[in-house]
């Protein structure tokens, strides 16, 4: 099927009062070479045969707003249908349909089983690199891990007698500062961020995994330094480390009859002035972005989600960075 064809603005559009609400996302816009992203998907949708489909860039835009403002599918469909600054920022005219739930779900799926996801998020790491917003040289990964409730946590049963919790989803046992155990039967969201926040790599596992059998794979090969807790501490991590002549700044552990030392409590110290940044993007990506629950069931559809939560957020940081620089 082909692309619908959206470059053309109706009579309607020229009627809309210009206020400058409408503008709130061009800065972002105006950002990124968006025919860089259409290219990578060039060939989503693009059979000449059958029902024209909707643009994938403009899909990808969607999935953008949806995480922009924390909506399912049914509430974005909503949005597109009665707001000027969602429709300005996608490129649909008043007088455009606009997708439905069903079709944005749909898109999501096909573009992460395309395997694209990844790369679009590196191709906007690359861009916002290109612009000086992302530093890479001397670039230092900072490597945290995160819990996130299951859609369907509690072990309720359905009409079958079966077990509805999410399948792929498992328990985690955290000790809190307090010293309680807190239970959350979810997924672990695993990130690396650099010291500006940017997200530069991510993955999503079940919960129960502990936070180190990923530290090799956070790791993007340009940085300079590590920093994060101790529970990535290990004989196998500083060895890795050290093969690559990459600073180690993982958190020391004191071990029973074996506390630390001065000088690992001051290493810890230095260290955790910069790991605090991975707590504050995380932070923010549950508070503003809905990461704190999944939306979906399944690795599969919540790594999707969580691929295009990042982009979004590196693309607001960006914006963000760059207006105080301004």
């Amino acid at each position: 099927m082909a692309w619908k064809n959206l470059t053309q603005t109706s009579l309607a559009d020229a009627f809309i009062h210009q206020h400058e609400a409408l503008t709130e996302l061009d800065e972002l816009n105006q950002l990124i070479d968006w025919k860089s992203i259409e290219l990578q998907m060039i060939t989503i949708n693009n059979n000449p045969m059958g029902e024209r489909a909707w643009p994938p860039l403009m899909m990808f835009k969607v999935l953008l707003l949806q995480s922009f403002y924390n909506l399912s599918d049914p509430a974005c469909e909503k949005q597109l249908a009665r707001d000027l600054l969602f429709r300005r920022f996608v490129n649909l005219s008043l007088t455009d349909p606009v997708p439905d739930h069903s079709t944005i779900w749909r898109f999501r799926n096909t573009i992460n089983k395309s395997g694209l996801l990844q790369k679009l998020l590196d191709n906007i790491n690359h861009q916002l690199n290109s612009k000086g917003v992302i530093i890479k040289n001397g670039q230092a990964s900072i490597i945290d891990a995160t819990v996130i409730q299951a859609k369907n946590n509690r072990p309720n049963k359905n009409a079958k007698g079966e077990n509805t919790q999410d399948k792929e989803a498992s328990y985690n046992v955290k000790t809190a500062s307090d010293g309680k155990k807190k239970v959350t039967y979810g997924f672990k969201a695993h990130i690396n961020v650099d010291e500006d926040g940017f997200i530069l790599a991510q993955t999503l596992t079940t919960g129960s995994l502990h936070d180190s059998n990923v530290f090799e794979q956070l790791l993007t090969g340009h940085e300079e330094a590590v920093y994060a807790d101790s529970a990535y501490k290990s004989q196998k991590h500083d060895a890795l480390l050290q093969d690559k002549d990459i600073q180690n700044n993982i958190l020391g552990r004191a071990y029973k009859n074996k506390p630390l030392t001065e000088q690992q409590k001051l290493h810890n110290k230095f260290a955790s002035q910069v790991r605090y940044v991975v707590e504050r993007t995380i932070g923010v990506a549950k508070k503003y972005y809905g990461l704190a629950q999944a939306r979906y069931m399944g690795i599969e559809r919540n790594q999707a989600r969580l691929t295009i939560i990042c982009i979004a957020h590196n693309l607001k940081r960006a914006v963000n960075i760059q207006r105080s620089c301004a």
